[in-house]
């Protein structure tokens, strides 16, 4: 995967690529579908003085590459921060679904994977959300039949599953193949390697009845895959610089940015206080996201699920903007994204803010802030 470019500079062809847009999903979609009566009570901090918004909505997904919002709910931490102003929390399955409640008002902040991220942008052309902070890097693999695929070279000519057309894991591993010299049409998945587009949800009984071949996936259903015996050929962190690459940034509605700044910097200051608490008690953070899934699916991870999966996704603040940036480079050689202008997708002033006062360094946008 080539390394990320500086700040891109296009324009949507928007009736080409809204028709492919509204299906993109996010990195995750391992989960139940989006609903409120399932989430986690609201969180008030005890005592605590309400700040200009009595509540904010948060979107997130039951997914451990969401476990800054699983935890930071399930503990308290953005509530504390937040004072007498409410957390509702709400969680989704899909991307398109998280975006259009954005949109609608249904939630204000949301946790989500670069690909609807950069959807919701552009097919507003850059009027409805922003990209405020950072969640988490990496927990993405390529996952094989060992019996069927032994080296990288193997996998031409197999059937490889992704989690949907387009979608974050989905644009990657084309960008993988082509540059292995393989040609596949990216609509049809068919060419030198079959691209399966199916649901995390069943790619893991469809992997263990061979129906496929491997899976090019994010945590924990990669780690699901190898508890059927499958093998990791490929961790896609091995391909970025720094092994670091955005799976989930915090967004914001303008609208909501606008109105209940004050709001905003709560809940990033709680994401980065839930951030460093998970990095300093993984053992801990691993439990306590757990339990929210738990919560969430009325179902926990097994240790042989979560142990591996968590050891591969990092917490962190930074968005790793240039990351972003490479990745819309990528559906666009694809062909699944028209050239498009992501100036203006980040507003990382506030997020700087709170790092700065804790001491800490900022984070870069990539040429990609609001002017």
């Amino acid at each position: 995967m080539s390394a990320p470019r500086s700040a891109v500079r296009r324009s949507l062809a928007a009736a080409a690529a809204l028709p492919l847009l509204a299906v993109v999903l996010t990195a995750c979609g391992y989960g139940s579908q989006a609903k409120d009566d399932g989430a986690p009570k609201v969180n008030v901090a005890a005592g605590g003085e309400k700040l200009s918004a009595d509540s904010v909505r948060i979107g997130y997904f039951p997914n451990l590459t969401h476990a800054t919002a699983l935890v930071g709910i399930e503990k308290g931490l953005i509530a504390k921060e937040l004072g007498g102003t409410e957390v509702k929390p709400s969680t989704f399955n899909a991307g398109p679904s998280e975006i259009e409640a954005l949109n609608a008002g249904s939630i204000d902040i949301g946790f989500i994977g670069p690909s609807p991220a950069i959807n919701g942008f552009t097919r507003s052309q850059g009027k409805t959300l922003r990209i405020v902070g950072g969640a988490a890097s990496g927990g993405v693999k390529l996952v094989v039949d060992p019996e069927k695929i032994k080296t990288l070279d193997d996998v031409r000519g197999k059937r490889i599953a992704t989690p949907q057309l387009g979608n974050t894991q989905d644009v990657a591993f084309l960008n993988w193949i082509a540059e292995q010299g393989w040609k596949v049409d990216a609509q049809s998945g068919k060419g030198d390697v079959s691209v399966v587009r199916s649901d995390n949800k069943v790619t893991p009984d469809a992997f263990k009845g061979g129906s496929l071949d491997g899976a090019w996936v994010p945590e924990p259903t990669a780690s699901k895959l190898v508890a059927e015996g499958g093998k990791v050929l490929l961790d896609e962190s091995s391909l970025w610089p720094g092994n670091q690459f955005v799976i989930t940034n915090i967004i914001v509605s303008q609208r909501f940015l606008s109105s209940h700044p004050d709001v905003v910097e709560a809940v990033l200051r709680g994401s980065v206080r839930t951030n460093a608490w998970m990095n300093a008690h993984p053992q801990e953070a691993k439990a306590s996201a757990n339990a929210a899934l738990k919560e969430l699916s009325g179902k926990a991870l097994p240790a042989e699920v979560i142990d591996p999966a968590w050891k591969s996704i990092r917490f962190t603040d930074d968005p790793l903007a240039a990351t972003l940036d490479a990745q819309a480079g990528h559906a666009v050689k694809a062909g699944l994204l028209e050239e498009t202008d992501l100036t203006g997708i980040y507003d990382l002033g506030p997020l700087n803010k709170i790092l700065k006062a804790a001491g800490k360094p900022g984070v870069s946008d990539a040429g990609l802030g609001v002017k």
